[in-house]
This record gives structure tokens, sequence and C-alpha cells, in this order.
């Protein structure tokens, strides 16, 4: 009887109220990364929604050559996966590299990498939360706060385009 008259109730406010409000907020269709800045836009129809503030790789400046150089990279990329389990928050995988990353590497004669996320926080911090907001510190990747990557998560989908400039 109790279960039944709580569900009455739910009825009768979705009849009063109408239903929960509809995102008020509409999605990102790009994303653009300005590293000198630490800033990363969501873009929709080239006017931004949304800005974060991010870390970037332990050596940011320039455009990352290989694997393990700490560098984040810097072009046109699209979000190709995304995981909701990972050894951070959740992380958006960044389609690099593209062919003009591969021949800059090639020509090192190093391996170029792929590995490259925007992604919250670690699951396992070593350093003080305070830490992961003040310094780069990633291997290469874009970092937010778990919170900021929360909000990128809900407000793009499928195969956003990410440029990232310098």
């Amino acid at each position: 009887m109790r279960s039944r008259l709580l569900g009455l109730g739910v009825v009768l406010l979705l009849v009063l109220y109408g239903p929960p409000p509809a995102r008020s907020t509409p999605r990102a269709d790009a994303i653009l990364i300005v590293k000198h800045e630490r800033k990363l836009y969501l873009l929709r129809d080239n006017y931004p929604l949304r800005s974060y503030r991010i870390a970037l790789g332990l050596s940011p400046t320039g455009t990352k050559e290989h694997q393990w150089d700490f560098r984040t990279p810097e072009g046109s990329y699209i979000i190709d996966f995304r995981l909701e389990h990972s050894h951070f928050f959740k992380a958006l995988h960044i389609s690099y590299p593209s062919p003009a990353d591969l021949k800059r590497s090639m020509a090192l004669h190093l391996p170029a990498g792929g590995d490259i996320y925007i992604h919250g926080e670690p699951n396992r911090p070593s350093k003080p939360d305070s830490y992961y907001k003040t310094h780069d510190w990633t291997n290469g990747c874009i970092a937010l706060s778990d919170w900021d990557l929360q909000d990128l998560w809900e407000l793009t989908a499928g195969q956003t385009p990410v440029e990232i400039v310098p």
C-alpha cells in the first residue's frame, strides 16, 4: 500500500510540474586546446560553450616528437573512443598520431606513441590533490579536474574534432 502511494505521489508531481527539464546547454561539436593558456574550450558552431583549466605533459613546449618525450601533441585530431574505466577518473582518446606526427617520429627513428587522452585525475594519486590542479603532470595527455572532465564527458558525443594549438 505504501509503495503504491509513493508511486502515485511521483505521478502527481510529474502531472503538476512536468518532466525534469531538458539539458539547457547544447552538446559541443568541437574542442579547442590552447596549450600556452592551459585552457580547453568546448565549442558549438565556433562559439565557446565552456572553458576549463588543463594540465599538460611534463615538457609542454613544442609539439610531440616521439613516444615518452612528455610533450602534448599539436594538430587536428578527433575523439575516437571513450574509457569509462581507466587509471584516471574517465578518459577520451585522441586520434594521435596523425600522418605528420608519424613522419616526424620516423625521421628520428623513434616510435610516435599513441596513448594520448583527455582525462581526469588519477584514481590512485601519488601526490597531493593540489599538485594535480596547479602543475603540468601528464606524460603528454591533457588533464582536467574530475568535476570538469565529467562536464566535458556529458557535453560531447561521438567523434568530436579536437584542435590542439601552441
